[in-house]
């Protein structure tokens, strides 16, 4: 028998592995979502079977220990507007680089050399504004965009924060341009998504546990080494605090926990309703990994209305012929590419109480980049790409 022949058949019997695999978790998750809809007690709120044994058996003996408690940085630098309109030549028109949460987001260079990002909205001085902003910029740590101080002058309330070069994941997943060459491979994204996991966990860990509550793949910057870090942390709650701050003031586009509604289950814009927690935070990174993986933006699906739909897109997804991104097909192994689909599914689990701790969450996603770079080191790239019919999970 040829190689090429028995090249075929092996990527014929992984191939129908992987199959397998999936169908297993989408249909293990739809069972679980259909059984928390139709239920009228706590009995039908227990976690998926292939799930809960994950849950159960812990982290592998090579995953990286728990993180460290909260660490501290240096208090806010009161800047003046001065000192803000010269590093963006008067806030021109050539130094905005997008728009935020915040407001209007401008590349700055500040006397002393450094490249900052100053995000500017209209607001008058006042001083749970620099109480707030004083808060947030002793928080520090390695995958957290660091707060560097405030400016309240001329009708404005400015943050500056550190700059970031190589921005946000949204644009180097999503950006049409002609001549954008951005690829992030499989482990590369698995190591976007452990820094984003890190600096999640990081917020939890403080005391109180601060809740970012707009997380999603354009509030995840890159350095220049491509190290994540996590954006606009503590930022609605700021916003919150000022009293000209509504609903209607912030730019906030994720798709909201189901848990924060009740009765009917449903997706709306972060801060309609709902009181967010840890696992509110943990479910948005769920659909981070989703995008992540399937390259496809999750706020293009429109009149989604519940949870059960949500996941009959996820469902047409993992049923579609390109439910990898086409950017990384190749560069994956079958064993890294299901973890990371469990992963997902159980980030995303409804009801809450099947979700992990963000902690556990980084220490399954360096466990699962471990194990990447072991086997692709000795057995070479990934494996190819599975065709999946959407008649496979026709819903009965």
């Amino acid at each position: 028998m040829s190689r090429s022949v028995i090249a075929v058949i092996g990527s014929a019997v992984g191939a129908a592995i992987l199959v397998a695999i999936f169908i297993g978790l989408v249909w293990i998750c739809m069972l679980q979502c259909k059984r928390f809809s139709n239920k009228n007690s706590e009995t039908g709120s227990s976690d998926p079977s292939a799930l809960a044994e994950w849950k159960g058996s812990g982290p592998s003996s090579s995953a990286a220990p728990p993180l460290s408690g909260p660490s501290r940085g240096a208090a806010a630098r009161h800047f003046t507007m001065e000192e803000l309109e010269q590093a963006t030549k008067k806030f021109d028109d050539g130094n905005l680089i997008g728009y935020g949460s915040f407001g209007l987001v401008y590349k700055g260079l500040l006397r002393d050399g450094t490249i900052v990002a100053i995000k500017k909205r209209t607001g008058a001085p006042r001083q749970e504004f620099v109480q707030e902003v004083t808060y947030l910029s002793e928080i520090w740590h390695r995958n957290l965009v660091t707060l560097l101080g405030f400016c309240q002058e001329s009708g404005s309330q400015m943050l500056v924060f550190e700059y970031l070069p190589n921005g946000s994941i949204f644009n180097h997943l999503y950006d049409t341009k002609p001549d954008s060459k951005t690829k992030l491979e499989f482990k590369q994204r698995l190591s976007i998504a452990l820094g984003a996991a890190k600096g999640l966990s990081h917020l939890h860990s403080l005391k109180p546990p601060l809740h970012h509550k707009n997380f999603k793949t354009a509030n995840v910057l890159v350095d220049e080494n491509f190290i994540a870090k996590v954006a606009d942390a503590g930022i609605l709650n700021l916003l919150e605090k000022m009293e000209d701050a509504g609903p209607s003031s912030t730019s906030v586009n994720v798709f909201q926990d189901p848990e924060l509604e009740t009765i009917p289950p449903s997706y709306k814009l972060v801060g309609e309703l709902g009181t967010f927690s840890e696992t509110s935070d943990v479910y948005s990174f769920g659909v981070f990994l989703l995008e992540l993986v399937t390259g496809q933006e999750a706020l293009h699906v429109e009149s989604l209305g519940s949870y059960d739909n949500f996941m009959e897109w996820v469902e047409m997804r993992l049923g579609s012929n390109n439910f990898a991104d086409p950017r990384i097909v190749g560069s994956f192994t079958m064993e890294g590419m299901t973890d990371l689909i469990r992963l997902t599914l159980q980030c995303m689990n409804f009801p809450e109480k099947g979700r992990p701790k963000m902690e556990t969450v980084a220490v399954e996603l360096d466990r699962i980049l471990e194990k990447e770079m072991t086997l692709t080191t000795v057995m070479g790239e990934g494996t190819t790409i599975v065709t999946l019919g959407s008649q496979l999970f026709t819903r009965k």
